[in-house]
């Protein structure tokens, strides 16, 4: 283990779902980059709908949102209960232009657990999914120096693999 990594892990912080939030905020006419992700495809309007930018490699994508800030890596998170009605728009902030990867979840009760039965999840360029997790470059997103629109479609599970509704 790398010096960084046993210091990261001795100032390991706890694991929280105010993590990154604060960070990833959008602020009206702040300038710079940001995500603006349009979520489609919902099962149920019912719960919450949470975006989160990590850094675009295999080593940190879902990683422990406690374990990348404690190191000092990318992550931001932002969470919204859904709408009744209208589309669904999420904004992200990123720290400077640049590749990341993306994970949308619905969180169908706003438990804040991912329920593989109920619970829905959508990725940029909407990669196919299995049983096990998409790889960083499937779900990478490119910010630019302002605002950078995408569409994410919504997957849940059906059979043995999770795919969009229609």
């Amino acid at each position: 283990m790398s010096l960084i990594m046993l210091l990261a892990a001795a100032a390991q912080i706890e694991s929280s779902p105010l993590l990154g939030v604060a960070a990833g905020r959008c602020r009206p006419n702040e300038p710079g980059p940001a995500f603006l992700v349009e979520a489609v495809g919902f099962r149920s309007r019912d719960g919450n709908v949470k975006l989160e930018a990590y850094p675009s490699n295999d080593t940190d994508f879902l990683a422990d949102d406690s374990v990348l800030v404690s190191a000092g890596k990318i992550f931001r998170r932002v969470e919204i209960p859904i709408p009744r009605q209208g589309p669904v728009q999420l904004c992200i902030r990123v720290p400077r232009p640049g590749p990341y990867s993306l994970v949308l979840l619905h969180d169908v009760n706003a438990n804040h657990r991912f329920n593989v039965s109920t619970d829905g999840l959508g990725f940029p360029n909407n990669p196919t999914l299995g049983w096990s997790r998409p790889s960083a470059v499937a779900t990478r997103a490119i910010a630019g120096p302002g605002l950078t629109r995408i569409r994410i479609i919504m997957n849940y599970r059906r059979g043995f693999s999770f795919r969009p509704l229609q």
